[in-house]
């Protein structure tokens, strides 16, 4: 009767209940039978490969060391939108009888510093023009007034001689003295007010370094007849770069006046012979030595100027301003700045996790002091 009854072909019964047959175990036999050696993971066989995963973006600011980065500054701005701000700094100065100059100088500054991008960011300029007004009325009180006391016991009274020559002597001296006090206040001055990511820069030099370095760079320069002054140079900038800070990292200068000699010994001898344009190859040697030992970090800078491109660049803006009259002078400045740019990049890594700000607030006093002697330097 068993063989009579006829099942579905699946093998599932007629109750129509869900089949377990995936569940169920095979014959003990036949699963020993059916397994080889093959079957079990060795011992010391390699675990198995884990899946592949995406590659990882590496972070911004992070280089490999065999590939260091080149980051270069670059210029936003327009000379259209200077130009703007130039006419409307010229009419207030002239309506203000020259009062508004330091707001002027101010707001030429922050547009200069807020159009200069490096790594993606933009630098950012903090000083207002009552501080730089401020900044000159102490400097012609503190300053002014000792000089024009002088100048009046020299040249006005009726005094001895002896008194006058000693006037004289304590005038100049007064005046040699005021150059390195303006460079370093006013370094100290505009780097406090220049920020980049939200760190200022700041500078912790003091004066009498800068004197000392002036005093004997002077004589010696005048003993030699001009030619110690690469030495001199190399030193002032190493102490101006050296005393340099970004947050709390330090800039670094590692660069000696002798390398230069040659080449400044060089321009003099040729300067008869080139009618003076071997200075613009000079000065090209100078920015890449200068920029080449500077340092900030794992960084170093880099300049790959050249004297002929100075050249035409000086010879095509003196076309300019003298074609216009003058008016042309903000296309003048910004190509100035994109040509400055053009040529330098900084190499390596920049660890700013480790930068931390630094309180600085210092007067612009030296910034009058190196507008009067114009002995700065900055974009503005």
């Amino acid at each position: 009767m068993e063989s009579d009854i006829r099942r579905p072909a699946d093998g599932s019964s007629f109750f129509r209940k869900p089949s377990t047959a995936g569940l169920s175990a095979p014959p003990i036999g036949s699963a020993v039978d059916s397994l080889s050696l093959s079957d079990f993971p060795s011992p010391l066989a390699s675990p198995p490969a884990l899946p592949a995963s995406a590659p990882r973006t590496p972070p911004p600011l992070a280089e490999s060391s065999s590939t260091p980065a080149v980051r270069q500054p670059s210029f936003r701005g327009e000379a259209g939108t200077l130009f703007g701000i130039h006419i409307v700094n010229v009419l207030f100065t002239l309506g203000t009888l020259g009062v508004y100059y330091f707001w002027a100088k101010t707001r030429t500054r922050r547009f200069l510093f807020s159009q200069t991008e490096f790594a993606g960011d933009r630098f950012a300029y903090h000083g207002t023009g009552r501080e730089l007004l401020i900044g000159t009325l102490k400097a012609l009180l503190v300053f002014g007034v000792p000089l024009l006391a002088l100048y009046v016991i020299r040249e006005r009274l009726d005094v001895p001689t002896a008194v006058k020559i000693a006037a004289g002597i304590v005038s100049s001296a007064v005046g040699f003295s005021f150059v390195p006090v303006a460079i370093v206040g006013a370094r100290r001055y505009r780097l406090s007010r220049t920020s980049w990511r939200g760190v200022r820069f700041s500078f912790h030099g003091r004066t009498w370094p800068l004197m000392k370095i002036f005093i004997r760079g002077s004589l010696l320069s005048l003993v030699t007849f001009g030619f110690y002054y690469p030495v001199f140079l190399v030193r002032r900038h190493a102490f101006l770069v050296s005393q340099s800070y970004f947050g709390n990292e330090r800039f670094d200068f590692s660069g000696q006046g002798r390398d230069l000699m040659e080449h400044f010994v060089r321009a003099v001898l040729l300067t008869p012979f080139t009618l003076g344009l071997y200075w613009f190859w000079w000065t090209a040697r100078k920015r890449r030595y200068l920029w080449e030992h500077t340092r900030f970090g794992a960084g170093r800078f880099r300049s790959t100027v050249t004297g002929g491109a100075l050249l035409r660049l000086h010879a095509l803006n003196a076309l300019i301003l003298v074609g216009t009259l003058g008016l042309a002078w903000p296309w003048v400045k910004v190509r100035n700045i994109h040509f400055a740019y053009r040529y330098l990049s900084l190499l390596g890594a920049l660890d700013l996790e480790r930068i931390q700000q630094l309180a600085q607030f210092p007067s612009a006093t030296g910034e009058a002091l190196a507008g009067f002697f114009d002995s700065g330097f900055d974009l503005a």
